[in-house]
């Protein structure tokens, strides 16, 4: 087995060589700058309130609720300050997913999808207009939460209620369509997926305030980050891997030429690269989405509601369904394995790979095309897809165990946030790679 060099021709270090490479090329350069500025851009929005906020009063409530600590996560801190941007790319995110998964089932929608560039720009445009109704219904119920735990005040739509409430809740949409608008421009102008981007911003901004919540206390704790950091270097190499693994299912094609009033036949060959993880990081957010949804409406009854049996039952599902609760996790590794065979299966089906291949001309050695075909690859998909599925599920309970085993209360580590990183990362470095290898130039990962 041969290993890829860790030096360049010049002796340095091939990572380090490759960035004196990329900021040596106008082109790359600038992209790169682009995308600085632009991040530059997010992070100064993340801190812009919305209308008649206290910050104190919110801060207080935020450290004394663990729900609104782990929501904040997700918002890299823009959530805290309950900035225009508190909202994130996430309303977007879901927007896009909920067209994806509709597109097999509506008619209208699949036959846009197969209309080419033209397609897949009205699609885009739906998912842009669906993406403001659910900024406002999720912004709208952060804001109560906030409100019933003393967080914010005035919001509703009664009496001298209903302008602050449209005020924020229209900062509040308008801060989620900047940032939307701010992703395309990086994907258009800079290097990388843009919308990934900005969420992998929000999450590397929130390391500094991490280490500075002041959990290095005496020794005990100091073997604990130790530690902690053992496990995360483990885990980002396991998701390197995981990400990369996949199952090449071999294809060949037959061509007829020909030549000379007479027909030729020629054998090529390929492979259908089928991923161990090919769901990414979506059944984590539908997960997540959906664990989070009983102690948010349970905290919520127990404090609005006064009848005694339902008070009592809101606080005890609110005490076992705690995002710091084993029941919290347990539930949240079944979603995590459920949705990524159905989302799996849910792409694949889009695909129609066994119909294109026959199309094509080809074939998998020793499987008739067709039905047969289809099975094969649906079987092997199934297998490999446990392998992912299982690996995700350990990656979304890694915070509990993570803690559990080092002792840190004050670190919380977002699994998706784990994958984010570690693909954008992977991503924006092949994108270099490409840049550089037109120019002859060794890059990060070649």
């Amino acid at each position: 087995m041969a290993f890829a060099s860790t030096q360049s021709s010049t002796g340095r270090p091939r990572l380090l060589q490759a960035a004196i490479d990329a900021a040596k090329l106008p082109e790359v350069r600038g992209k790169l700058l682009f995308v600085l500025g632009a991040l530059l851009v997010f992070r100064f929005v993340a801190h812009v309130p919305v209308p008649g906020v206290d910050p104190v009063q919110l801060k207080q409530t935020f450290e004394s609720n663990a729900i609104l600590g782990f929501l904040n996560i997700f918002s890299g801190g823009a959530l805290q300050n309950l900035s225009v941007a508190a909202l994130g790319v996430y309303p977007y995110i879901t927007a896009t997913i909920v067209m994806q998964l509709a597109t097999p089932l509506i008619p209208r929608l699949k036959a846009l999808s197969e209309e080419g560039e033209a397609g897949r720009e009205r699609l885009q445009m739906y998912s842009h207009w669906m993406t403001v109704p659910l900024a406002v219904f999720q912004g709208y119920a952060q804001l109560t939460l906030i409100s019933q735990l003393g967080g914010v005040s005035a919001i509703g739509f009664t009496g001298g209620q209903l302008l602050p409430t449209l005020a924020t809740l229209f900062s509040l949409v308008a801060g989620t369509m900047f940032l939307v608008w701010l992703g395309e421009l990086i994907s258009e102008r800079g290097i990388g997926n843009g919308i990934s981007i900005l969420i992998l911003g929000g999450i590397v901004a929130q390391v500094p305030a991490v280490f500075g919540t002041g959990f290095l206390t005496g020794a005990q704790a100091l073997g604990g980050v130790l530690l902690l950091a053992i496990i995360a270097v483990a885990v980002v190499a396991l998701i390197v891997i995981f990400q990369e693994a996949q199952r090449r299912i071999p294809v060949q094609y037959a061509r007829s030429q020909f030549r000379g009033g007479r027909l030729y036949r020629q054998q090529g060959q390929s492979h259908i690269p089928l991923r161990v993880n090919s769901a990414g990081m979506i059944p984590l957010i539908f997960a997540t989405s959906i664990m989070i949804f009983p102690p948010l409406l349970a905290q919520f009854v127990a404090r609005t509601v006064d009848v005694g049996w339902l008070k009592s039952s809101a606080s005890f599902v609110e005490t076992i369904m705690s995002p710091t609760g084993v029941m919290y996790w347990a539930g949240t590794f079944v979603l995590v394995v459920g949705f990524t065979f159905f989302y799996t299966m849910v792409v694949f089906s889009q695909q129609n790979l066994p119909e294109n291949l026959q199309r094509q001309g080809g074939f998998i050695p020793g499987i008739r095309p067709g039905r047969p075909t289809s099975e094969y690859i649906t079987r092997v998909l199934v297998r490999i897809t446990w392998g992912g599925a299982l690996f995700l599920g350990f990656v979304a309970v890694l915070p509990f165990l993570a803690t559990s085993v080092t002792d840190v209360q004050a670190l919380q580590i977002s699994a998706a946030g784990l994958l984010i990183v570690v693909g954008v990362v992977i991503d924006t470095m092949r994108q270099i790679e490409a840049q550089m290898m037109m120019r002859n130039y060794e890059g990060f990962i070649s």
